[in-house]
């Protein structure tokens, strides 16, 4: 199982995700507004940490529909894998997918409010433009995405999975106690892993080994 922590904004938070065993780390780069937004060239220098070390891979996070400027980002820092986080257009993974380095992996967040999908009109236009998986995640009520810390109903995400054709990443208000209850996603037979942010993070507001091994121990032994 696949297990992602998101928002990282220092070199010391790459190294403590790699001790909790994290196959990816997010990094942010056009999320305006975002408390762990960084420059390109900031994003540059934590991906190169991360692909020194091997582990975790990075992944450039996204708001922007820009393919141009964000494949522009994804060859200078080296970063194998793109999450569109947003409410990208389909014509966006398309033109990534199209003009893209060879191997690049695509992500597109599907948002759900209240069990309801977002995007359920274009899930299947995403899957036909090139996109890799999705990543299912919480949309509140007041229009926040993304380190919501507020959990989707199992119920929900297993229906969604079941009307699309991709694997897919959870996220939204995961921690070391909940995973029993998404034993339904967890079963699903293309369920990949987990998406975590608030959880793997300290009173300080950086992510942490210990909270985040404890968080990965518990999702992958449930």
């Amino acid at each position: 199982m696949i297990v992602k922590f998101c928002g990282a904004t220092t070199e010391a938070e790459v190294t403590e995700m790699a001790a909790a065993g994290a196959d990816l780390v997010g990094l942010w780069h056009g999320v305006p507004g975002g408390r762990a937004e960084l420059s390109a060239a900031r994003l540059a220098g934590l991906a190169a940490k991360a692909l020194a070390a091997g582990r975790p891979r990075p992944v450039l996070v996204t708001f922007s529909a820009d393919a141009r400027a964000l494949l522009a980002v994804v060859a200078a820092a080296r970063v194998p894998c793109l999450q569109l986080h947003g409410f990208q257009p389909p014509g966006t993974v398309r033109a990534l997918r199209r003009d893209g380095p060879p191997g690049l992996e695509i992500v597109k967040a599907l948002h759900l409010r209240d069990g309801v999908c977002l995007e359920e009109r274009l899930t299947g236009a995403y899957e036909r433009a090139g996109a890799d998986a999705f990543l299912l995640d919480t949309a509140t009520a007041d229009g926040r995405l993304g380190s919501t810390a507020e959990p989707l109903a199992d119920a929900a995400v297993t229906a969604l999975a079941d009307r699309t054709g991709l694997p897919f990443l959870l996220a939204g208000g995961l921690h070391a106690g909940n995973a029993d209850d998404f034993a339904g996603a967890r079963a699903h037979p293309r369920f990949l892993g987990i998406d975590v942010d608030s959880a793997a993070r300290a009173g300080d507001g950086l992510l942490r080994a210990g909270r985040a091994r404890a968080v990965a121990h518990a999702w992958r032994t449930a």
